[in-house]
């Protein structure tokens, strides 16, 4: 196992961030919510409030309005990832702005061929959680605009097109997948993944 880095946030999506009608959709982080524990399981994830509220991500396939397409249950995104996307965009782009539901403290890019055998994430206390089928989160044209700070309706196309082929192969995150029973997971967690870097 080698050692990625540990988990500084952990959020859900109440809603969906894509506001709008379909001509002139726009990203709106404001229904990301910061938890103390999430929830993994095979439907998506849950976050658990300081409180003891247990609140549904809209990727959840129980969420009234999900947005669960099977492999996108599960997010993750890293603090390195978020350097880079502010070197080219601005501060605008702070950590985890993007709705990752878990992000990993690491300085390095990391590419998908790293998680071929999946990740394993270590709370303290707790039995190891596996995440699998790791795939890339493609970015999609809402969030490239909130990234350039262009209104929906902009025409300015060369920017946008340039800044979507900056944001893929998994520099604007990750999705992943829970096997087996629903897992906890918190604040602080050490995330390893298998195998060599390449």
């Amino acid at each position: 196992m080698r050692y990625l880095g540990r988990v500084i946030k952990l959020q859900i999506q109440r809603e969906r961030l894509k506001r709008g009608e379909r001509s002139a959709r726009r990203y709106d982080p404001a229904p990301l919510l910061d938890v103390a524990e999430l929830e993994l399981s095979e439907n998506g994830v849950w976050g658990w409030t300081v409180a003891g509220k247990r609140l549904t991500d809209v990727h959840n396939c129980e969420h009234v309005s999900h947005n669960h397409r099977g492999e996108n249950g599960i997010s993750l995104g890293f603090t390195g990832h978020y350097s880079a996307m502010r070197a080219r965009f601005g501060p605008r782009l702070e950590d985890g702005i993007a709705g990752e539901n878990i992000l990993i403290e690491s300085a390095d890019v990391h590419d998908l061929q790293e998680f071929s055998n999946g990740l394993r994430i270590v709370t303290e206390g707790d039995a190891p959680v596996d995440v699998c089928r790791i795939c890339v989160a493609e970015p999609c044209l809402e969030f490239t605009r909130f990234a350039l700070d262009l209104e929906s309706d902009s025409n300015s196309a060369k920017p946008v097109t340039e800044a979507l082929q900056f944001l893929r192969r998994g520099l604007r995150g990750f999705y992943a997948t829970r096997e087996g029973p629903p897992a906890r997971i918190r604040l602080g967690a050490q995330v390893f993944v298998s195998g060599p870097r390449s």
